[in-house]
C-alpha cells in the first residue's frame, strides 16, 4: 500500500485551482497527468529581472526592469501594425509596442500622466529601445510582487508559461514535510539540506550555477532517485536470489561436440563467460546474467553453449530474439551445432500458425524439443515446456523487467536467466538497468575480424560514393545503404528508402534490394534471402538492419545522415560489415553544418571501433534518456538524476542500498520506514513487494 503520506502528490493536476480540462491536457503533454510529475519537472533556465538601467543605457537583447512615467498611446494606423504606448524616464523615451491590443485595456493599465514598472526583453528599433508585449506592467506600490528571478520550464505549445508556473507553486504547497530517508552523517558531509528544502531550492534558482546537475539541491534530489532506484534492485536480486534454484550442472560432452564443429576456435573472453555461466548454472541459486559483448564478439555461441550445458542437465533452453529476422538467423547459425551435439532444436515466431504451430507446442510440452529459438510469441500462454531450465533473451534493451521475469515463470522449477546484448552498455547504465544481474564481458574481437575502414564524407560527395559503389559491385562486393532516421515517422523513412533505391536502380541496375520496417516478415525474409545468396548486391535499409543480420560478404557500408544517429547506433549498423576475409569499409555521409556533438560523434567512430569506449563517449554526449531510447528500452526513466553527470553518486548509492539491506532487510528501523516512503515516491513499488512481511 502506497504511504498515506504521499496521497496528495499521486493527486492529477485538475485538482489544483485554476486548472480546468483544457488546461490539465497541456500540462500533462508538458509534464505529466499528476502533481508528482510537477514536483519533480525541474527548471531548464531563468529570467532574471533584476537589471534595472536607466533607458539611455539599456542593452539590447536583455531582460530589463525600468520605471517610466507613461506619456501617450499611439494606436496603429492600420490593423496590421502595432498599438505604441511612449514612455520616459529622465534620461530618455521607450515605446511600449502591443500586437492585437485591447486600447481599453492598455488605457486603464497605462493611464497617461501614471508611474510605472516595466519589465521585459529591450530591444532598439530604428535607434530607439522598445519593448514588445512586457511581461510585467505594475504600479511602484505593487512592484514588490513581481519576482526578481523567475525560474522557465519547458513548455508545450499554447501553454502559457504563467499557467504552468502557477500550476508547479500549486503543487509544491502540496509537498508534505517528508521524514528523513538519508543517513544523517552522509547529508552533513555533502553539506546537503534536507528533501523538502532541496525540492524548494531546485525550484528557486539564484543564478545559472542552480540549474547545473553539480549543484547542491539538484545532487540531493539526484541522489534520493538513484538510492530508490539501486534499493529496489537489490531488493528484486535478494528476492530472486532468495527463491531457490536447482542446480544445472552437465558432463560437457554436449558442449564438447558442438565446440569440435565450429569452423574457430573459442576466444579467452569466451572460455571464460563460458565458465562463468557454468559455475552459475551449477549453483542452487537462481542465476540471473548479462553477456556484454561488441559487436561480433561471439556471444551467440556462448549462449548455445550455455543451453547444451542445460541440456545435458536434463533441462529445456529457450532463446528469444526481439525480431523475427533474428530469431531465423540465430536458428540458422545455430543449427550446424545443435545436429553436431544432436540436439534437438525448433523455431516458434508469430508467422507459425495453425496445425504446424500445434505440432511444435506438443512436442515442446512432451520434451521433444530441447531448445526453443522464437520472439515475444515464446510469452503466449499456450506456449508450455515439459522443464524449461534455461532462458536466454537476447537484445535485452528491447525487453523490460517485467518480460523478464513472464519468461522465468515458463518453468515449473526456477529457471537460469542469461541476457545478451550487442549495444555495449556503459557501466554507470548497466548499473541502473542491470543492477539486479551479474555481468560477463566479451571484449576483443574473434579471430580473422579485420577492423572496418571508416571514412566521413559531406553529403555534396554522394555522386562519388555511387561510383565507388559501381566499382566494387562491378568486382564482386555487396553493400549495404542506410538511409536517414528521420524522428519518430515511419512513413518518411520508407519514403525516404523507397527513393534512394529507385535512383540507386538507375545508376546500378536491377540489383538494388530494398528492406524496412512496414514490410510483412515473409516479403522481408525474402529481400534478405536475395541479398545473402548475391542475386542483389545491394540492400536499401531502413534501420531493421541494426542487429544481428549476418551477411558475410557484404563489405560496404553507406549511411546517410550519419549526423542524425546516436553514436553506439552507428557502431551497430558498421558491425554489419567486416565479418568476412576481405577489407570492408563504412562511409558516414553527413549534411553540414555540423554541431559539436555531432563533430564529436563522428571523429570518435573514425577513431575507434572499440564498443565499450564508444558507449561511455555516447552516454557523455548524449545522456541516458536517449541513449538506447529510453521509452523503447526497458531502461529506468530519470526525471532528476542525470547518469552522464551523477555517475558517481550512482556507485555511492549502489553501496548504501546494500549496507542498508544487509542490517535491515525488511525495512523496519525509522530509517526504513522512510525509505519505504522513498520507493513509492519514486515508484519503485514492485520493489516493496518483495519484502518479506513480518
Amino acid at each position: 500500500m502506497r504511504p498515506a503520506i504521499l496521497f496528495p502528490l499521486f493527486a492529477e493536476t485538475r485538482t489544483l485551482p485554476g486548472v480546468g480540462p483544457k488546461l490539465e491536457r497541456l500540462i500533462t503533454r508538458a509534464a505529466g497527468p499528476r502533481l508528482l510529475d510537477l514536483i519533480f519537472d525541474l527548471p531548464t533556465g531563468l529570467i532574471d529581472r533584476r537589471y534595472r538601467p536607466k533607458l539611455a543605457g539599456a542593452e539590447a537583447g536583455r531582460i530589463a526592469t525600468v520605471l517610466v512615467n507613461v506619456l501617450d498611446h499611439v494606436p496603429p494606423r492600420d490593423r496590421r501594425q502595432p498599438y505604441r504606448v511612449r514612455c520616459s524616464d529622465e534620461t530618455g523615451v521607450i515605446e511600449l509596442a502591443f500586437f492585437h491590443a485591447k486600447p481599453d485595456y492598455l488605457m486603464r493599465t497605462l493611464p497617461v500622466g501614471a508611474r510605472r514598472v516595466v519589465s521585459g526583453r529591450i530591444e532598439h528599433f530604428q535607434g530607439r529601445p522598445q519593448m514588445a508585449h512586457p511581461d510585467y506592467i505594475l504600479s511602484p506600490e505593487d512592484a514588490a510582487t513581481m519576482p526578481p528571478i523567475e525560474p522557465v520550464y519547458r513548455l508545450t505549445e499554447n501553454l502559457p508559461s504563467k499557467s504552468l508556473l502557477k500550476a508547479i507553486r500549486g503543487a509544491l504547497e502540496k509537498v508534505p514535510a517528508m521524514p528523513e530517508w538519508q543517513d544523517k552523517p552522509f547529508l552533513k558531509a555533502r553539506g546537503w539540506s534536507g528533501f523538502n528544502e532541496a525540492l524548494t531550492a531546485a525550484h528557486s534558482p539564484e543564478s545559472e550555477a542552480d540549474l547545473k546537475p553539480e549543484a547542491s539541491a539538484r545532487q540531493r534530489l539526484a541522489y534520493d532517485e538513484l538510492l530508490a532506484n539501486q534499493l529496489a534492485l537489490v531488493m528484486i536480486r535478494a528476492a530472486m536470489r532468495g527463491q531457490k534454484g536447482r542446480p544445472l550442472k552437465g558432463d560437457g560432452h554436449l558442449q564438447q561436440k558442438a565446440i569440435a564443429a565450429l569452423p574457430f576456435a573459442l576466444t579467452e573472453a569466451q572460455r571464460t563467460a563460458v565458465a562463468e555461466i557454468d559455475d552459475d548454472m551449477a549453483k542452487p541459486m537462481r542465476m540471473l546474467r548479462l553477456l556484454q559483448g561488441d559487436v561480433g564478439a561471439g556471444k551467440t555461441v556462448v549462449a548455445m553453449l550455455a543451453l547444451l550445458n542445460a541440456v545435458e542437465a536434463g533441462a529445456q533452453g529457450a532463446l528469444m530474439a526481439p525480431t523475427e529476422i533474428l530469431a531465423r538467423q540465430h536458428m540458422a547459425a545455430l543449427e550446424k551445432m545443435a545436429e553436431a551435439a544432436d540436439v534437438r532444436m525448433a523455431l516458434l515466431t508469430g508467422r507459425e500458425r495453425g496445425a504446424a504451430r500445434e505440432a511444435t507446442l506438443k512436442k515442446l510440452a512432451e520434451g521433444e524439443i530441447d531448445i526453443l529459438v522464437g520472439t515475444h510469441a515464446l510469452f503466449s500462454e499456450d506456449v508450455s515446456f515439459r522443464d524449461l531450465g534455461l532462458a536466454v533473451v537476447d537484445e535485452q534493451h528491447r525487453f523490460g523487467v517485467h518480460q523478464r521475469m513472464t519468461l522465468q515463470g515458463k518453468g515449473h522449477n526456477p529457471v537460469d536467466v542469461l541476457v545478451m546484448t550487442a549495444t555495449p552498455i556503459p557501466r554507470t547504465l548497466a548499473l541502473t538497468a542491470y543492477g539486479d544481474m551479474d555481468v560477463s564481458r566479451l571484449t576483443g574481437r574473434p579471430p580473422g575480424r579485420k577492423p572496418v575502414d571508416t571514412r566521413v564524407l559531406p553529403a555534396e560527395r554522394l555522386d562519388d560514393v555511387v561510383e565507388h559503389l559501381k566499382r566494387a559491385i562491378a568486382r564482386g562486393a555487396r553493400a549495404y545503404w542506410v538511409c536517414p532516421l528521420v524522428e519518430e515517422s515511419e512513413k518518411i523513412d520508407l519514403a525516404a528508402a523507397e527513393e534512394r533505391a529507385a535512383m540507386l536502380r538507375q545508376f546500378l541496375g536491377e540489383g538494388v534490394g530494398l528492406v524496412h520496417g512496414r514490410m510483412k516478415g515473409p516479403e522481408r525474409d525474402a529481400a534478405m534471402a536475395k541479398f545473402k545468396s548475391g542475386e542483389t548486391q545491394v540492400l536499401v535499409a531502413t534501420t531493421v538492419i541494426e542487429v544481428g543480420v549476418d551477411v558475410p560478404e557484404a563489405t560496404i557500408m553507406v549511411i546517410e545522415h550519419a549526423e542524425r544517429f546516436g553514436l553506439a547506433q552507428l557502431h551497430q549498423l558498421r558491425g554489419r560489415v567486416g565479418r568476412g576475409q576481405a577489407k570492408s569499409t563504412c562511409l558516414l555521409l553527413y549534411h553540414g553544418p555540423l554541431g559539436e556533438t555531432a563533430k564529436a560523434r563522428l571523429k570518435t567512430l573514425r577513431e575507434t571501433d572499440d564498443g565499450f569506449v564508444i558507449a561511455e563517449e555516447d552516454l557523455r554526449l548524449r545522456g541516458a534518456g536517449e541513449l538506447l531510447g529510453v521509452r523503447q528500452s526497458g531502461l529506468p526513466e530519470f526525471r532528476v538524476a542525470d547518469l552522464a553527470a551523477h555517475g558517481e553518486l550512482l556507485a555511492a548509492a549502489r553501496d548504501d542500498a546494500k549496507l542498508i539491506l544487509a542490517r535491515d532487510p525488511n525495512l523496519r528501523s525509522p530509517r526504513g520506514e522512510a525509505l519505504r516512503v522513498l520507493l513509492y515516491l519514486f515508484e519503485r513499488d514492485e520493489a516493496v513487494r518483495y519484502l518479506r512481511t513480518g
